[in-house]
């Protein structure tokens, strides 16, 4: 998948992006063009982007954290941890199980997905929300934006 071009300030810190494995491994294909475009996202709807760390997991990983930090014992694909109300910033937690599972759902490719999941995240640090019908139509105009899936 391409990832759509945006201008973006070169001189922005090349680190502001980190990606961690927990209990899971793949390769992440085009790492810096693909932290460009998700700090663009950003740049894009108005937000500073600070460091984010993206920790890919398991199902079972994720909904520890769900049942320990939120008090939702289920599973899901993202769960984002800001640490700044006014720019992107914080901490990302993504279940790849989840992501393979939507992706065949979906009939789009694992990392056509994963690139949806991980825009989501900084959707939700910039401010968007999915909670109510609404917002979540919102979020889906978003990320296909974003995407170029319209």
């Amino acid at each position: 998948m391409d990832y759509p071009e945006f201008p973006f300030d070169d001189e922005q810190d090349e680190n502001v992006i980190l990606f961690h494995f927990e209990d899971v491994n793949f390769e992440i294909p085009d790492e810096e063009k693909l932290k460009t475009w998700l700090c663009s996202v950003a740049e894009k709807e108005g937000k500073p982007f600070f460091e984010v760390n993206y920790i890919f997991c398991s199902d079972e990983y994720l909904r520890k954290i769900n049942v320990e930090y939120l008090d939702h014992d289920y599973y899901t694909d993202i769960i984002t941890f800001p640490y700044d109300d006014e720019a992107v910033h914080g901490d990302m937690f993504i279940s790849s199980e989840r992501v393979a599972e939507n992706a065949q759902n979906n009939n789009v490719s694992f990392y056509e997905e994963l690139y949806r999941v991980m825009v989501h995240g900084v959707l939700h640090m910039i401010g968007y929300g999915d909670k109510t019908p609404r917002e979540e139509k919102t979020m889906r105009e978003k990320e296909n934006f974003y995407l170029h899936l319209k």
